[in-house]
């Protein structure tokens, strides 16, 4: 029997219930007389770490849905279990998918009759929300920020992607966390059209008090959006914040730095900074007019311009 119990907390992340044990074949006497000499630690009611009194954060949530049979970990602690995001402080959040009304020590447990099967899955072999669901639950709390910090990570970790959060949420429509999630997810992942983009962006640059651009122009072997010769600025703008797959990563950086080698200062603004945020880029551009404004009589490197399009990195 020891060798079971043992196994079997090791499949739970070295935690076991009175109840397993039960099952296989400990009476009540034998898991106390084990709980005195040490070879049981409680952590909740019923549940206990095998031979050491220490478990990992996955043992902590196993334990807390051995505390609770039903519950899945969500809100916080799912972030964490994610790793989108924290866990709230000393507490472990629980749903329970019924009307049960449950009350454990140290367990937050939120009655959630309405989640259905999709919106739950298992982690490390652990209870717990999907990521979409996760994201949709702490919508609720966390400012945009805080919503975008997690989208990122969501993304990073390959949890979720924008298609799959937008194709998840119109599934969702009128559930709560979802509409402000979906607001904020298009407003990152929006494109302005490149007349739109001009239209935007040309009055900042005026206001910032510099001349017109030249646009569409190829610098350095890459399309830019606007480029400022006399100057030596070049501005690119970013559509799709989210999910940039590493080869657009990997571009963005060698066009930046192939600006910089050659002299060049290169600026770069999301689409939706240009569209919801021209306060900032235009502190920017007045700043960075400034300080290429005291540099002009200082000579710059030549950078490779032409008209037509070359044969290697386009935009």
């Amino acid at each position: 029997m020891a060798r079971e119990a043992w196994a079997l907390a090791e499949s739970q992340h070295g935690v076991v219930s009175s109840d397993q044990l039960r099952e296989i074949g400990y009476t009540r006497q034998a898991i106390h007389h084990r709980i005195r000499t040490g070879r049981l630690h409680p952590l909740h009611r019923g549940v206990y770490a095998v031979a050491r009194s220490y478990v990992t954060d996955h043992g902590r949530w196993m334990a807390a849905i051995l505390a609770c049979p039903g519950s899945v970990i969500s809100h916080s602690s799912a972030v964490a279990l994610w790793r989108m995001g924290p866990e709230k402080r000393d507490l472990i959040e629980l749903s329970l998918p019924s009307y049960s009304r449950r009350r454990r020590p140290g367990l937050q447990i939120h009655q959630r009759p309405s989640l259905q099967r999709r919106d739950l899955t298992h982690e490390y072999g652990i209870p717990v929300t999907t990521p979409v669901q996760t994201l949709i639950d702490m919508s609720l709390r966390l400012d945009r920020a805080g919503v975008e910090r997690m989208i990122n990570e969501a993304d990073k970790y390959n949890l979720a992607h924008p298609p799959q959060l937008r194709e998840a949420l119109d599934e969702r429509a009128g559930e709560k966390g979802a509409a402000k999630l979906r607001f904020i997810l298009d407003r990152r992942t929006f494109r302005l059209t490149k007349e739109e983009l001009e239209r935007r962006f040309l009055p900042l640059a005026r206001q910032a008090g510099l001349p017109a651009p030249l646009t569409g122009r190829f610098v350095n072997e890459f399309e830019v959006d606007f480029y400022w010769p006399d100057l030596g600025l070049v501005v690119e703008t970013d559509g799709l914040r989210y999910h940039r797959t590493p080869a657009e990563q990997a571009r963005d950086r060698l066009r930046d730095q192939a600006h910089t080698a050659a002299g060049l200062t290169p600026l770069r603004f999301t689409h939706e900074q240009v569209r919801y945020e021209p306060e900032h880029v235009l502190g920017i551009l007045r700043a960075t007019a400034q300080v290429l404004g005291q540099r002009t009589t200082q000579p710059l490197a030549e950078p490779l311009e032409s008209s037509s399009r070359p044969a290697i990195a386009t935009k």
